[in-house]
């Protein structure tokens, strides 16, 4: 016989006015993992960090430069698991250390664009007016310089006029900080205009106004009040730039204007395997595949993290 409830008679909601509402972050988080692609893209994503950081802990940089001529174009084998390149480097110790620097590439030239799109899309919405005219027409100005041209014509002009670079017991080609300066330098108008148009909408919210009633400083309405609200498009915004500033270096890498040797990068790899597609295809194919997956995964991810932390989405 069933037994029923006084309370849940009365009150049929009782279980769910019990149940502890979820925080917006677990509510982003339980959206992040209904996208599929989404969850399979981070594991894969990790699984080429833990590749590329990991496998330092196997094969040192020394091992991923040693060449051998004796054992010059050999297929993957047991050995050599990747092959080897022209000068008998080994291609799979070259993609790890590769991985890093196209890796290290693409999360700096992020963070510098970051940085400047915060700081001008902030300034601009927020005061507006004058500062906002002329920041939106600086912005405007940047946005008709075509990136990958920029980033032709610099690594040409600073090709070997800058010093290599120590760092972390490793020497990297200075070409690589041109690379990320001019990456960062050249791709943040998009981001700005994006912050530029969530300040202008929160400016007006209530607790901005609030905030300026008690005598909030500007600096700290800014940073502290209003900047938090727009995390949302900021990731998104910068999830997929990693993935074009990674393209952006093997674009010019395969023009024989990015990194230059001795560092290599799965960019660089892919240019030396231009003259033996046919006769040596694990020179492109291992690095080309990395580059793909990688990218792949970081635009799935963006596209979770965009679905996950829209407000307008419905709780699930």
């Amino acid at each position: 016989m069933t037994t029923i409830d006084p309370a849940a008679v009365l009150n049929p909601d009782a279980d769910l006015l019990a149940t502890e509402p979820l925080s917006l972050r677990q509510m982003a988080w339980r959206r992040f993992r209904r996208h599929k692609p989404a969850m399979v893209s981070l594991v894969v994503l990790s699984l080429l960090f833990l590749f590329c950081f990991g496998g330092a802990l196997v094969y040192s940089e020394a091992d991923a430069n040693f060449n051998n001529p004796a054992n010059r174009l050999q297929a993957p084998s047991a050995e050599h698991f990747f092959g080897t390149d022209t000068i008998g480097r080994d291609v799979f110790a070259r993609t790890i250390y590769g991985g890093q620097i196209s890796l290290l590439i693409g999360i700096t030239a992020v963070t510098v664009q970051v940085a400047i799109g915060i700081l001008i899309g902030a300034l601009s919405g927020y005061y507006g007016g004058l500062i906002d005219s002329l920041l939106m027409r600086f912005t405007e100005a940047v946005l008709t310089i075509p990136t990958l041209f920029l980033l032709l014509v610099m690594a040409k002009f600073f090709g070997g006029r800058v010093p290599d670079i120590d760092l972390l017991g490793r020497s990297f080609s200075g070409s690589v900080v041109v690379i990320i300066l001019i990456i960062g330098f050249t791709s943040w108008p998009r981001l700005a205009r994006i912050v530029r148009a969530e300040f202008l909408s929160l400016k007006e919210n209530d607790f901005v106004m609030a905030a300026h009633a008690i005598g909030t400083p500007n600096h700290q309405i800014i940073f502290g009040h209003i900047l938090p609200n727009t995390v949302a498009p900021i990731v998104v915004e910068a999830t997929l730039a990693v993935a074009s500033a990674i393209l952006y270096e093997a674009y010019i890498s395969f023009l024989g204007l990015g990194v230059q040797p001795p560092t290599a990068t799965w960019g660089n790899m892919v240019t030396g395997a231009t003259t033996f597609i046919e006769e040596a295809p694990w020179l492109w194919f291992f690095p080309g595949v990395l580059i793909l997956l990688t990218v792949l995964s970081i635009n799935f991810i963006g596209d979770g993290l965009r679905d996950a932390l829209d407000p307008r989405s419905r709780p699930e």
